[in-house]
């Protein structure tokens, strides 16, 4: 009666999602072991960003820590505008277009692929690419198998990022009541967040992040300062400089937003939520130092990737940005008070990052200007 064992009971199980799809890639490959990689694009619409997420394939990646503007690839536009997976079994077509990720993709020497649009409740997701290192292999016997096996994973990779989603809109909801509290707004949320993807993306060989990690960085750095709610509107709103008594205050916003994080996952089910600890150290270690100066006196190697990352992008748009207390400060000055504070206060890898990446940070803060009426 029991004889059956379920090929895919695995995925009941709580592995990761990168395990789960490079289980179901292997399974896949006993019967078609021509399918050499799959891999996952998601989709941000605010930026317009296809930003590359997860993989299964077992040798270097040509995409990784790679995001490119859906308005600049024909191709990828051309599949939702037909609104059908696409099939292309010789690779060389592309061999004159001029994209990265079109000559990332030549030379590791895939010779055709299959692409599948995901979607959630009909709004455009991202997409589930197939690749091969052979030539015309995804003929219709192969293509009936692949919707099936892609629809599953895009139910995989949709349920993953809804569940993150929903907890950061949940977190989000909580922390807006904060924005009506304090001086940050959503365009310097928006912006700072996008500063610490830049940050990320640059530091990621070192401190071994991937496009996952990165995007949850992303995700959750905009709710550094959650921990706000639980401080009197006095101290938060007070015009002046703080006492050193509401100074004290003050810091305990850091481990109230660790509290209010592991309450909020608590109350959710969400546990053993897999990227939960990005969350609450993003929270808990934001204001820490280099030299040990900050919160809670963590020192360097202590101190989170996460909260490094999210320090810089915080401070540096708080300096670029007007304040019913200061006028903006220019990015070179910005820049330069960073670099002054390296390796004591911020890390020197952070502010090298941000630094690194003038043009896009202007192109952050072009894109995500305040709204002066409001």
């Amino acid at each position: 009666m029991f004889e059956h064992q379920d090929v895919l009971s695995a995925l009941n199980g709580k592995l990761p999602l990168p395990e789960k799809i490079a289980y179901v890639h292997e399974l896949l490959k006993k019967r078609f072991d021509f399918i050499d990689r799959i891999s996952v694009a998601i989709y941000e619409p605010k930026t317009d960003l296809l930003k590359t997420y997860v993989h299964s394939s077992d040798e270097a990646s040509p995409l990784t820590l790679y995001s490119a503007k859906l308005a600049d690839s024909e191709s990828m536009q051309e599949i939702l505008k037909v609104g059908r997976p696409r099939v292309v079994n010789d690779l060389d077509i592309f061999s004159n277009v001029r994209r990265e990720h079109t000559r990332r993709i030549a030379a590791v020497q895939y010779q055709s692929s299959y692409t599948m649009p995901m979607f959630q409740n009909g709004e455009f997701f991202g997409f589930l690419f197939f690749n091969s290192h052979r030539k015309n292999v995804f003929v219709e016997s192969v293509l009936h198998h692949l919707d099936m096996v892609g629809h599953l994973l895009s139910l995989l990779v949709i349920h993953e990022l809804s569940t993150t989603r929903s907890l950061y809109a949940i977190v989000k909801t909580a922390a807006n009541i904060t924005l009506h509290r304090d001086y940050e707004t959503g365009a310097h949320l928006d912006r700072m967040s996008n500063y610490a993807r830049l940050i990320a993306k640059e530091v990621a060989k070192k401190y071994r992040l991937n496009d996952e990690l990165v995007e949850h960085i992303f995700l959750f750095s905009p709710l550094h300062d959650i921990g706000k709610i639980g401080i009197s509107d006095s101290i938060l709103l007070k015009p002046g400089k703080l006492t050193e008594s509401e100074f004290d205050i003050m810091k305990t916003h850091a481990s109230k937003g660790g509290e209010i994080i592991d309450m909020m996952l608590k109350n959710l089910g969400m546990d053993e939520f897999p990227h939960a600890e990005i969350l609450r150290n993003i929270a808990l270690y934001h204001h820490e130092a280099i030299n040990g100066s900050g919160y809670n006196g963590l020192m360097d190697e202590e101190i989170p990737i996460e909260a490094k990352i999210v320090a810089v992008s915080d401070v540096f748009d708080a300096l670029t940005s007007v304040r019913p207390y200061k006028e903006a400060w220019s990015n070179d000055r910005a820049f330069m008070f960073l670099q002054s504070m390296a390796g004591t206060k911020f890390d020197k890898d952070c502010v090298a990052a941000l630094v690194n990446c003038r043009t896009e940070v202007e192109a952050i803060q072009q894109r995500f200007q305040e709204n002066p009426v409001g």
